[in-house]
């Protein structure tokens, strides 16, 4: 939706109809109350679904900016449609906000649509502000295409744009020094925003191999001619204060398979074995999950299909705000869940597993980019992936696409009351891989009839490019529905359910 449509969007029409009952006699006011009632913007009209789509918009330009941090961007959605939340809950009948609670639920007559349209716009145009505030100019043009005046500040807890203000303020205060660094306050952080505070420091450096067992960084080429060995990222994400869980370990899985085990040698047979047999299908899914749509990363990626749901449903601005909040709470816990259990474990990647048991013996594999598959020997092995983000810069177990898609498509079907999804997507095979056009596949349409599959295939689509084994997508999924599960007893405790 292009942004000067919005304000054609935000005209809304009062529709009068006559429910008079002549069999009981009603006073001037009720019978007042029951004969109007305001058509709701509904589906990508709401102003719930414009603020979903301004947030996709920021992501995507951020990942541009700072290449892929899943677990930073999974906290600014998470955090954005909290606030969010936030407000719209002062303007609902029952709703009990998260952090905001000091701010009194306004009187039933001003809970109308309007005055919810007005205070989620100022809550999301200065938590969007923060967290991605390269790009304050283009969330205060939504705000003027919307009507609403940027610049209003008020924290008047009587007036929507001072509750839509309030909001944000309340909740970027109290969430400054979660554990995530935002501010480079953690010692040692020198100024440097998500600096490690762990010291994290991996058994293995890039050149040298000591424990197979543990994560290993891989040289990344730099686009330049050069190349580089990204550190892991954000390795102390365990320690960011969760929404919904009692905290980050409260469903860690358990181990994943030991070293020399038939489980793991059974699991790198099927990532070699899917590699020599890839079709075009299979790079499909495995392109769109890693980086389509538009480098959203897992937690935008969820949203965009929630806001297909959105036009799917013709949502109303308020089951829109609920949705959101409920997939992106989700989408934030996950990520810190899984990372409590990545960093607990530490656990290899293929990259290196494989080389350890195929080395010496021959195989097909992708050769790299501009070069197809090849038969190759096993220690020359790598994942389906472009040169410049060979393979997760952080440890395999659990896999963190698996955990998001699991968890955000139990948090859809949770929401929605049914499995039915029926969304699609068409890719060019390799065009997100290969270099060379003469090398890219068939158009392929990929389908997603429920949700459930869609994060099966998400999860699988990791298997397919070589940067996970089986075993850290099936526990990926579970701690996933597992989150997904706990946010919505959250989310229905909030709904004052």
């Amino acid at each position: 939706m292009k942004l000067n449509s919005i304000s054609t969007l935000i005209l809304s029409s009062l529709i009068l109809f006559g429910c008079q009952n002549d069999a009981s006699k009603q006073d001037d006011k009720d019978a007042k109350k029951d004969d109007v009632s305001i058509e709701q913007k509904r589906g990508e009209n709401n102003v719930a679904y414009i603020w979903g789509a301004a947030a996709l918009e920021g992501t995507a330009r951020d990942t541009e900016r700072f290449k892929p941090r899943p677990t930073i961007t999974s906290r600014f959605l998470g955090l954005i449609f909290t606030g969010i939340f936030d407000a719209w809950s002062r303007y609902d009948a029952t709703a009990i906000p998260v952090y905001a609670t000091g701010i009194e639920r306004r009187p039933i007559d001003e809970q109308t649509e309007k005055n919810k349209e007005i205070a989620i716009s100022y809550a999301a145009l200065r938590t969007l502000n923060e967290y991605y505030y390269a790009d304050s100019a283009y969330f205060k043009g939504i705000m003027v295409e919307l009507g609403l005046d940027p610049e209003n500040r008020s924290l008047d807890p009587n007036t929507p744009e001072g509750i839509g203000n309030l909001a944000a303020k309340i909740l970027i205060d109290k969430r400054r020094d979660d554990g995530a660094n935002q501010y480079a306050t953690a010692p040692g952080s020198d100024g440097i925003q998500y600096f490690d505070y762990t010291n994290y420091q991996p058994v293995n450096d890039v050149d040298n191999l000591v424990n197979l067992e543990r994560w290993q960084p891989k040289y990344f080429d730099d686009g330049k001619g050069g190349r580089f060995a990204p550190g892991c990222l954000t390795p102390y994400w365990q320690n960011v204060r969760t929404i919904a869980l009692d905290s980050s370990s409260q469903f860690r899985p358990g181990p994943p398979p030991a070293m020399g085990s038939e489980q793991l040698k059974t699991e790198l047979v099927e990532v070699v074995s899917i590699q020599e047999n890839m079709t075009d299908a299979d790079k499909a899914l495995v392109e769109f999950m890693r980086d389509g749509p538009k480098s959203v990363q897992q937690a935008g990626h969820w949203l965009k299909f929630a806001q297909t749901v959105s036009r799917r449903d013709n949502h109303t601005l308020d089951e829109d705000v609920k949705m959101y909040f409920l997939v992106e709470v989700t989408a934030m816990d996950g990520f810190i869940a899984c990372w409590d259990s990545k960093m607990y474990y530490d656990y290899a990647r293929p990259y290196a597993l494989v080389h350890k048991y195929y080395k010496g013996k021959d195989i097909k594999c992708w050769a790299g980019a501009g070069k197809g598959f090849k038969t190759m020997d096993g220690g020359e092995w790598q994942p389906y992936s472009p040169s410049t983000f060979l393979c997760p810069p952080f440890p395999s177990y659990v896999s963190g696409h698996s955990t998001i898609s699991g968890g955000c498509a139990e948090a859809l079907k949770l929401f929605t009351g049914s499995e039915e999804f029926g969304d699609s997507a068409v890719m060019v095979a390799g065009a997100l891989t290969e270099v060379d056009p003469a090398l890219y596949g068939d158009t392929i349409t990929l389908r997603f009839p429920t949700f459930t599959e869609a994060a099966e295939m998400a999860g699988q689509s990791r298997v397919m490019g070589g940067y996970h084994i089986q075993a850290d997508n099936v526990a990926g999924l579970k701690l996933g529905r597992d989150v997904a599960h706990k946010a919505f007893e959250f989310y229905n405790k909030h709904l004052g359910k």
